[in-house]
């Protein structure tokens, strides 16, 4: 079993950088990809990124290209969110979420584990 918890988030201008945490603990961390989400409010979950059990093997949402990084520290059971070049469409609650397969997956039904999330607000 697997426990995620999200750290990192925060108010921001716009044109500026956030870098999420996602602690992570349970035998299984090292063994399967992960991922982070977010909730815009009123909106459903989206795929944001996920990243291969490796860390070879990234996979983001066009609407993130460019400006965010997702990767992983195994050794220290941890997963980030590098966000740059924020904009106001970013608001939103960030998840950091976990699956026992090693590969990237976009839907929320290939992840078994889930935190509980981290507001990020970006002002104009």
């Amino acid at each position: 079993q697997v426990q995620l918890v999200e750290s990192g988030g925060g108010l921001v201008q716009a044109g500026g950088s956030l870098r999420l945490s996602c602690a992570a603990s349970g035998r299984t961390f090292s063994q399967g990809a992960m991922a982070w989400f977010r909730r815009v409010s009123g909106k459903e979950r989206e795929f944001v990124a996920a990243v291969s059990w490796s860390g070879g093997s990234t996979l983001y949402a066009d609407s993130v290209k460019g400006r965010f990084t997702i990767s992983r520290d195994n050794a220290e059971n941890a997963l980030y969110l590098q966000m740059n070049s924020l904009i106001p469409d970013d608001t939103a609650v960030y998840y950091c979420a976990a699956r026992r397969g090693v590969g990237t997956r976009t839907a929320e039904n290939d992840y078994d584990y889930w935190g509980q999330g981290t507001q990020v607000t970006v002002s104009s």
